[in-house]
């Protein structure tokens, strides 16, 4: 599926795709991951502005998946393997119990 980053801003957001499930980061500027999160079919940019002056960031970067399991599989997979800097820690919980 398709893979997009933009700029952790109001406008570079805006640019992203809304039409499919998504995987996001966070990422600093020198691309370590602060965040891992997913988004429903409809609500990518809705919930990655959520985050918008809560979560530092130099840019957002996007996979679509097909489904929001697949998506929610793969997060699972991401923060096992690199566990974001900034860590909400219930949901590392839920998914490492």
């Amino acid at each position: 599926m398709g893979k997009k980053t933009v700029k952790f801003s109001g406008e570079g957001i805006l640019n992203l795709p809304n039409d499919k499930p998504a995987l996001y980061k966070i990422l600093t500027l020198n691309d370590n991951n602060n965040y891992t999160g997913v988004a429903q079919r409809g609500r990518v940019r809705e919930r990655i502005m959520e985050h918008l002056g809560e979560i530092p960031g130099a840019k957002v970067r996007i996979e679509q998946m097909k489904s929001i399991g697949e998506s929610q599989e793969k997060e699972s997979r991401v923060i096992r393997r690199s566990p974001p800097n900034t860590i909400n820690r219930n949901r590392i919980t839920e998914i490492n119990p």
